[in-house]
């Protein structure tokens, strides 16, 4: 227990990077690069790379493809489906690379847990908005979307400074995307009526 109360911070902006990277794996690293090259924190040796000038210039171009890619109904799917080869490996590696200097083992462990955590923002996010994509208007989409985007800059300032509370809220997105995927899907598959059971429409009552 004195370990994992010593070794919390590193594990929250572990967990914040794997699950950021599910969700906005170029905003995370154009952050982290971003935060550290001003000083604003010290970053790990192992991601110190992200800290140069043309890592910053690629990282921060896909931040902006990104967020207007994802902004446009079914685009966006789209663009989930590519990035599942690459969100979910760089959650990995850069939880891993929180840990580099503690051996091997401990990167590698810290690797499988990232890729799980990125798996799981990943599959959440782009099963929800296939979901959502399936409603005609296009503002719930728009709102989720920009709702990511303000999500991972806060993920990341948590794990600096409230880790607990960024652990507690991480396990709480989990558990509203769960339940958010499970009622979307249930309203497509009723072709988009909430009111429709057991593929009949309730109707109000005629006459007396």
């Amino acid at each position: 227990m004195d370990t994992l109360l010593e070794h919390l911070p590193e594990l929250a902006i572990a967990l914040a990077l794997a699950w950021g990277s599910g969700l906005r794996v170029y905003a995370v690293l154009f952050m982290l690069g971003l935060a550290g090259s001003l000083d604003w924190i010290a970053l790990p040796a192992h991601l110190a790379l992200l800290e140069h000038p043309l890592v910053l210039a690629a990282s921060g171009f896909m931040t902006c493809v990104e967020f207007f890619a994802d902004k446009l109904p079914w685009l966006d799917s789209v663009w989930d489906t590519v990035h599942t080869f690459i969100r979910i490996p760089a959650g990995a590696a850069l939880a891993a690379a929180v840990f580099g200097d503690s051996g091997a083992a401990v990167a590698l462990s810290a690797a499988i847990l990232g890729g799980t955590v990125a798996a799981g923002a990943h599959f959440a996010k782009a099963g929800t908005r296939a979901a959502v994509n399936v409603s005609p208007e296009p503002f719930s989409n728009w709102g989720l979307s920009v709702a990511e985007d303000l999500a991972v800059p806060v993920a990341l300032w948590l794990a600096i400074v409230k880790p607990v509370l960024l652990i507690a809220v991480v396990i709480a997105f989990f558990l509203a995307a769960a339940l958010a995927a499970r009622w979307l899907w249930r309203i497509a598959r009723r072709g988009g009526n909430p009111r429709q059971t057991n593929g009949l429409s309730r109707s109000p009552p005629t006459g007396p």
